[in-house]
């Protein structure tokens, strides 16, 4: 849409449309189905057996644990109700999963209030994410960080 601005000596202005609110429950539906179906297929698929995953290649050509070694693992025992075991292969991911949780259901209830979500976190926040898990890579990698090894 293009509206002259009479106050403006510079031309006609462009009006941006307004952003709509959320389309439906659709979108948040099938972001759910598709985490649900990994989920559900890395539960049926054992990661403790070889051969079904590949391996991590900072660990297979450096002998180190990324931030996701056991990732897998975790997500296999969480999906079973093993939540001991899915700490012990990798606490991030099952705090991950639970973050997952709480933004998935701000979501939806933005979307049934017909509301947009805003989540913006400030530097601070996303500073002290990275440093956590900075923290944790390190750690797990350290002689005495082996309790956290996958």
């Amino acid at each position: 849409m293009r509206d002259v601005n009479p106050d403006s000596r510079t031309g006609p202005t462009i009006q941006r449309p307004r952003a709509s609110a959320p389309a439906g429950p659709a979108v948040p539906a099938a972001i759910l189905a598709v985490v649900a179906g990994a989920f559900a297929y890395v539960g049926a698929v054992d990661p403790n057996e070889p051969g079904h995953y590949p391996v991590c290649p900072l660990f297979r050509f450096a002998g180190l644990y990324c931030p996701g070694c056991g990732g897998l693992r975790s997500a296999h025992a969480f999906v079973h109700g093993d939540l001991a075991a899915a700490f012990r292969d990798n606490a991030m991911a099952v705090l991950g999963y639970l973050g997952f949780a709480v933004v998935w259901t701000l979501w939806v209830l933005a979307v049934v209030r017909r509301r947009p979500l805003r989540l913006v976190p400030g530097p601070a926040y996303l500073w002290g994410a990275g440093a956590l898990v900075a923290v944790f890579t390190v750690v797990r990698n350290l002689p005495f960080g082996g309790w956290l090894h996958p």
